[in-house]
C-alpha cells in the first residue's frame, strides 16, 4: 500500500469504527428507554397501576431528570431517588413535555401531585410536603389513571443507594 492509499484506508476504517460505536451508543441508550426498567406499583382504587421507570440516583442523573426528552410512553416514567425526606421543588427547564410530577413521601405515599406541567416553565413546582422520591411520568396520566394523593407505591426492590 502506497502513502497515497494508506490515508484514504485509514479514513475509511476510522470511519467505520466511528459509525460502529455510534450505533452501540444508540442502541444502550435506547435499551435504557426501553420496557427492560424496573417496574413501580400505584395501588389506586381501580387496582394497580404499574409503571416502568428509570432510575435517577445520583445528583446528575437527578439534575437532568427528562431534559431533553421528547418522548415519554403512556405506562413509563423516571424515579427519582433521594438520600433524605424534605421538601422538594422541580421545574420543567428544557423540558419539552407536559409532565405530571408525583412527590411521595419515605412511607412510600403519594404526599402531593403537580398535573400537567407546563413544558419549558422556569416555575418552581414545589411538594405540599417532604418527599424522598419523585416520579415523572406524561400530563395527563394521573387523571387517566385515577392517581390521587395519599395512595400507596410499591417501589422496586433493592433500590440503589442515592447520593
Amino acid at each position: 500500500m502506497t502513502q497515497d492509499t494508506a490515508i484514504p484506508e485509514l479514513s475509511r476504517i476510522a470511519a467505520a469504527s466511528l459509525l460502529a460505536a455510534s450505533l452501540a451508543l444508540g442502541l444502550s441508550s435506547a435499551a435504557c428507554r426501553g420496557s427492560s426498567g424496573p417496574t413501580v406499583t400505584i395501588e389506586t382504587d381501580g387496582g394497580g397501576v404499574s409503571i416502568r421507570v428509570r432510575l435517577a440516583a445520583t445528583p446528575a442523573t437527578r439534575q437532568r431528570g427528562l431534559m431533553f426528552e421528547s418522548n415519554l410512553p403512556e405506562g413509563t416514567g423516571m424515579l427519582f431517588l433521594f438520600p433524605n425526606e424534605q421538601q422538594r421543588s422541580f421545574w420543567m427547564k428544557n423540558t419539552p413535555l407536559p409532565l405530571d410530577i408525583i412527590y411521595i413521601g419515605a412511607d412510600r405515599r403519594i404526599v402531593s401531585i403537580a398535573e400537567s406541567t407546563m413544558p419549558y416553565s422556569e416555575k418552581t413546582i414545589a411538594s405540599d410536603g417532604p418527599s424522598m422520591y419523585v416520579l415523572e411520568v406524561p400530563g395527563g396520566y394521573c387523571a387517566k389513571k385515577d392517581i390521587k394523593t395519599g395512595q400507596h407505591i410499591q417501589l422496586p426492590y433493592p433500590l440503589p443507594a442515592s447520593s
